[in-house]
């Protein structure tokens, strides 16, 4: 399990979904391509629901990380990339219906003016650490 930081003299992200700093655990690091609203065929989910498409790009980086041993309380970082300030509340809401509080990753958030595609809202850049005893070789 991974050991998160707070310090003292800097804001703290206690109850805001994410950690200021993880003491990195032993552990094989998964690094993910950016995780967009597309399913399987490639197929948009939630077109125009920004919310929607967060839980696409969860179930995207779940999916991934379970192929090697992983879950997503092996996270230990995630970029988001958006592009609407008045979405992020919902993407933050959606991001804690996947992400333990208490054990969350760090957290960096960019307002973008674009995504790969024209109705991409969110994409989400994972780093995860997934404990030796569970990872299994792709």
């Amino acid at each position: 399990m991974k050991t998160t930081i707070d310090a003292d003299g800097v804001w703290s992200a206690r109850g805001r979904g994410f950690s200021m700093g993880i003491v990195q655990p032993e552990g094989r690091v998964i690094h993910s391509t950016g995780q967009v609203a597309w399913d399987e065929n490639e197929q948009i989910v939630g077109e125009g629901d920004v919310a929607e498409q967060t839980r696409q790009c969860f179930r995207n980086i779940e999916r991934i990380l379970a192929a090697v041993g992983g879950r997503l309380d092996d996270l230990v970082a995630v970029t988001t990339y958006y592009t609407d300030r008045s979405q992020l509340p919902l993407i933050q809401q959606v991001r804690g219906e996947f992400l333990d509080a208490d054990n969350a990753p760090t957290s960096t958030s960019i307002m973008v003016a674009g995504l790969g595609h024209e109705d991409f809202l969110v994409e989400l850049a994972p780093i995860a650490i997934v404990p030796d005893d569970r990872f299994v070789a792709p």
